[in-house]
């Protein structure tokens, strides 16, 4: 279930998002200080084309969906999960389908949209599997720059009815 952010899910989302792990896979790998945080958060609740939810898994709050681009049609989406809390029951894997199908699920009815892109460092071979359980095609793929080191990245994209 996927369910609005509220102002006490902050510190939780920052600490899941600083996990070692979670920024090793993740486009920005520093870790996030609170004020910076901040700062994103306010940004992103004022700005209409993004939306940020936690996914609730069995009523507890294990992982953090991203939107953005939401007035395109073709919103790009991310995410990152509670690894050490979702290792520690045991539901990592349970919990890492329901996000997506969950986030899958979003995007197409409530938010109205027609495609969900998104990008995948390329090594990140886990979560490419996943994508391509779920649909996703890779489209493409590209260099970045990430911390100063370039890193293969791979496009992929979700029509709607391909789900």
């Amino acid at each position: 279930m996927l369910r609005s952010v509220r102002d006490d899910d902050l510190p939780v989302m920052r600490r899941w998002r600083n996990h070692p792990r979670v920024r090793a896979a993740s486009f920005a790998t520093h870790e996030i200080a609170q004020a910076e945080h901040l700062r994103w958060w306010q940004a992103t609740r004022a700005d209409p084309g993004r939306c940020v939810l936690i996914y609730d898994h069995h009523g507890v709050s294990a992982g953090v969906v991203t939107y953005a681009d939401l007035a395109s049609g073709a919103a790009s989406w991310g995410f990152y999960l509670d690894l050490d809390g979702l290792e520690r029951s045991g539901d990592l894997l349970r919990a890492w389908i329901g996000l997506e199908k969950a986030a899958i699920e979003h995007a197409f009815g409530p938010l109205g949209q027609t495609a969900l892109r998104g990008e995948v460092l390329a090594d990140n071979a886990p979560v490419r599997l996943l994508h391509r359980r779920f649909g996703f095609a890779e489209v493409g793929s590209y260099q970045r720059d990430v911390d100063g080191v370039p890193r293969d990245v791979v496009a992929i994209q979700l029509r709607k009815g391909q789900a």
